[in-house]
């Protein structure tokens, strides 16, 4: 059978992506050489971050930071946006390795994880101690120094960037407490409540970080005294299309296709992650079906077949459909947000074509 083929990038994405791209490949290039120069041995986790942060991501947010950077004045070649957009994939990275830890997450964009490159690693060498404890170690220091990186890269911003920036950051780790959180204590609680929870935590470690906050970037860099101006209908826009983004996400995380996500089927399943999608099945599972929500449901040895029965369940009840409407309804709200931003017009068809992919995309 034909491996299938991610769709494409839209442009108003992939034109960002690789001036953001050259940027962090010059920014990798410098430190590989100052740092292997000191000792050859930093050759290797420097490697490993460069490795993980060029190996595919989307860009979508510098995306969505350059766009509103050049809907609010800003100019199209101007440095200042490109350091912005390759200081959110650095702090992408950092998250992103820190996630594959918590998760235990063995692949992520058809790749191994970093914790497990690293564990493989020191078996290879035959080294002292434990293998996944120096690859849980060598992560969690690479997740570190992505975000002084991405600290770096925005340096000599405007205050009201900076401050954008640092809301973001605590809003990404309070939602990805949250999340972890929500793994723990399961979805066995009532309907409205994990609905809420749900949802809350779609919020802050999602919408919020991927499209509100490098919205509110791009017009603090370009005009920062028209943010307080600007923010409210950014955010109109940011915040429905960012849960839009999560709930697909989700989708494919349960019923998405290994081979275009580059990242297992199921995970979600075995971490018990707090989603909407889990959330209403399991408020609406009888029978077997609520049997295998609540005893099985975050197993970490869940083999194929019970994922299989998982994935009915949410079918069954209702739950993948509902989710879908919910992605179409937060589109149709974000699109309608869009005739009331105070950009240009080249900027908010951007936006309406980046939007457009966020909500039916594959991968």
């Amino acid at each position: 059978m034909k491996a299938t083929q991610p769709a494409p990038l839209p442009a108003a994405v992939s034109g960002v992506a690789r001036v953001v791209d050259r940027r962090l490949e010059e920014m990798f290039e410098s430190e590989q050489a100052r740092w292997t120069e000191i000792d050859p041995d930093l050759i290797s986790p420097l490697s490993a971050l460069r490795a993980c942060t060029m190996s595919g991501g989307k860009r979508l947010r510098p995306a969505f930071c350059y766009w509103a950077f050049v809907g609010c004045g800003g100019t199209t070649d101007d440095p200042a946006v490109v350091d912005a957009g390759a200081a959110l994939e650095m702090l992408h990275t950092a998250a992103l390795v820190h996630d594959d830890v918590i998760d235990r997450s063995d692949r992520r964009h058809g790749s191994e994880t970093v914790h497990v490159q690293q564990a493989a690693r020191h078996v290879a060498g035959g080294w002292k101690g434990g293998s996944q404890q120096f690859g849980t170690g060598v992560a969690i220091l690479l997740g570190d120094l992505a975000l002084v990186y991405s600290d770096r890269l925005l340096a000599g911003s405007p205050d009201a960037a900076e401050a954008v920036f640092d809301e973001m950051r605590l809003e990404v780790n309070f939602g990805q407490y949250l999340d972890v959180l929500g793994s723990a204590q399961g979805v066995d609680v009532a309907g409205e409540v994990a609905v809420a929870r749900a949802r809350r935590i779609c919020r802050y470690k999602t919408a919020k970080y991927t499209v509100e906050r490098p919205l509110h970037l791009g017009a603090a860099l370009a005009a920062p005294e028209k943010l307080a101006e600007v923010a409210g209908p950014l955010s109109r826009f940011g915040l429905p299309l960012g849960e839009a983004f999560q709930l697909r996400d989700d989708l494919l995380g349960v019923f998405g296709d290994p081979v275009t996500t580059g990242k297992p089927v199921g995970d979600d399943l075995r971490n018990g992650k707090p989603t909407l999608l889990a959330s209403l099945a399991a408020s609406r599972a009888t029978g077997e079906g609520a049997r295998m929500m609540a005893d099985r449901f975050g197993a970490s040895d869940l083999d194929a077949s019970e994922v299989a029965v998982l994935q009915e369940v949410i079918e069954t009840t209702g739950a993948r459909a509902e989710v879908e409407r919910t992605v179409r309804s937060l589109l149709d709200a974000a699109v309608e947000a869009l005739g009331t931003l105070p950009l240009s017009a080249p900027a908010v068809a951007a936006l309406r074509e980046i939007a457009d992919f966020v909500a039916g995309r594959d991968h």
